[in-house]
């Protein structure tokens, strides 16, 4: 079979990610490997796409190999994607799956992503392998590169693949005019619109219109298509001590001066390929000058979406994750595909009311999770992501369970009573309430707290 290895990775050959492409590549010379390292000549290829196009044609199946970048593919991938559908080019019926190499930081949402471009194009997709940074260094890792292009060839040959996501009926879109009346503005807040609105984009044009006159705060626009990127993150780990991004466009200070100083955020885009137009990824991923600092915890944020929203599940999931790892009060998201003006209005009036209370809400299972695997990676790491380090450190997310010694001897203390026979006799039954008693303190001292006005007037 001849396979071509769409190699995404900004870093070319020196990639972690192909690596085990050429491992797979040296164990099974009875196939045919066509490296292309497309992440390196994005450009090149913006500007002819011919040589590309006849790799793809001659293909058989095509492997992605790319490493995770902020909840996606890099937007070298992105602008990939984008010139492949814009060219025309015949892929269907064509074998397609992927390798990614990440510490499992929201490696679903990257796979789903790449999975619904290749539907997209007609290709027939097995599922992937999502591989540690560090797994072809060590025989676990090497077996299951080794199992999953195994079960690669044997899905093909048994027609074992990827399930389609639902289709979004085929129905044209109406046009949004403006139509709700101008808000009296508050003092003291300023609110940053960042989009990549495209002159064609008339309908995500006259929603931001709208969000600006509902919203009871001044804002501005910010459109990333006017910004003079030099290019997508090189993930050259240049910025890690500094913080300063090795490009010399200027986004670095542009990003923490003209975005990071508002007092909420609005992202407006339309979607296209799953996501949206890969300027917008370029913005995502240029942000690692950042690095894993959450440093706009508190900042509450919306969206203003013009697309198919409802039949884009992954985007949803992408949308909310990136909310919750980052401490983000998400207000809420309006799209023009029903009540667009209701929307806009109440995703505005909730966006002010949650700077004005500050609100915040604990974080689920996406916020956890992926803050846990932040954790534990800056901590490994610390010698190089010194600036991760510090902001980890003073902001108390260094927060191991196996540290807290008080707790664990607790529970151990606790473990033994209850394994005597005596006291577990006494204890039955008692468990419950003994567990709930501190929270019963909590509502009476918020009872107490409450005036007696107040309680007549709940009675």
């Amino acid at each position: 079979m001849r396979i071509l290895v769409l190699n995404a990775s900004p870093k070319g050959k020196n990639s972690t990610t192909v690596h085990t492409a050429l491992y797979l590549q040296a164990l099974h010379p009875e196939h045919t490997f066509v490296f292309l390292p497309v992440g390196q000549r994005i450009k090149s290829y913006e500007k002819d796409f011919g040589p590309l196009r006849a790799e793809l044609e001659q293909a058989e199946m095509i492997l992605f190999c790319y490493p995770v970048y902020t909840f996606i593919a890099p937007y070298q991938l992105h602008r990939l994607i984008e010139l492949i559908k814009a060219d025309g080019v015949n892929l269907a019926g064509k074998f397609a799956s992927q390798i990614t190499t990440s510490k499992h930081f929201y490696d679903v949402t990257a796979h789903r992503y790449v999975e619904e471009n290749c539907f997209d194009l007609g290709l027939k997709v097995v599922r992937g392998l999502s591989a540690d940074m560090e797994d072809l260094l060590c025989e676990r890792g090497r077996k299951e590169a080794r199992d999953f292009f195994d079960q690669l060839i044997f899905s093909c040959e048994h027609r074992l693949f990827v399930t389609p996501s639902c289709v979004p009926p085929s129905s044209k879109r109406l046009l949004y005019r403006p139509s709700l009346p101008e808000t009296e503005k508050r003092k003291g807040k300023e609110v940053v619109i960042v989009t990549n609105c495209a002159p064609e984009d008339e309908n995500l044009a006259n929603m931001i219109l709208d969000f600006q006159a509902a919203l009871p705060y001044e804002s501005r626009v910010v459109n990333l298509r006017q910004f003079p990127f030099d290019g997508g993150c090189l993930g050259c780990f240049g910025c890690a001590i500094t913080g300063n991004c090795v490009y010399k466009d200027g986004f670095d200070v542009f990003l923490r001066s003209t975005i990071q100083t508002a007092d909420g955020f609005v992202y407006a885009f339309t979607i296209s390929d799953h996501y949206t137009h890969s300027s917008f990824k370029c913005f995502d991923d240029r942000q690692f000058c950042n690095g894993h600092r959450t440093v706009t915890h508190g900042t509450p944020i919306a969206y203003i979406i013009s697309g198919n929203y409802q039949y884009e599940p992954n985007l949803r999931m992408i949308l909310e994750a990136r909310a919750e790892v980052g401490g983000n009060y998400l207000a809420g998201v309006a799209t023009d595909e029903g009540h667009t003006a209701s929307e806009l209005e109440a995703v505005a009036e909730n966006l002010a009311f949650a700077m004005d209370k500050k609100l915040s809400r604990p974080a689920n299972f996406y916020g956890v999770g992926g803050m846990k695997i932040f954790r534990d990676l800056i901590y490994q790491m610390q010698g190089l992501m010194k600036a991760d380090h510090k902001f980890y450190k003073e902001h108390g997310i260094y927060d191991f369970p196996q540290k807290q010694q008080g707790r664990i001897w607790a529970m151990r203390l606790v473990g033994a009573l209850l394994a005597i026979p005596s006291v577990q006799k006494k204890a039955k039954g008692k468990m419950p309430q003994a567990m709930i008693a501190p929270y019963q303190k909590v509502v009476r001292q918020a009872e107490a707290s409450v005036s007696d006005p107040q309680k007549d007037k709940t009675e």
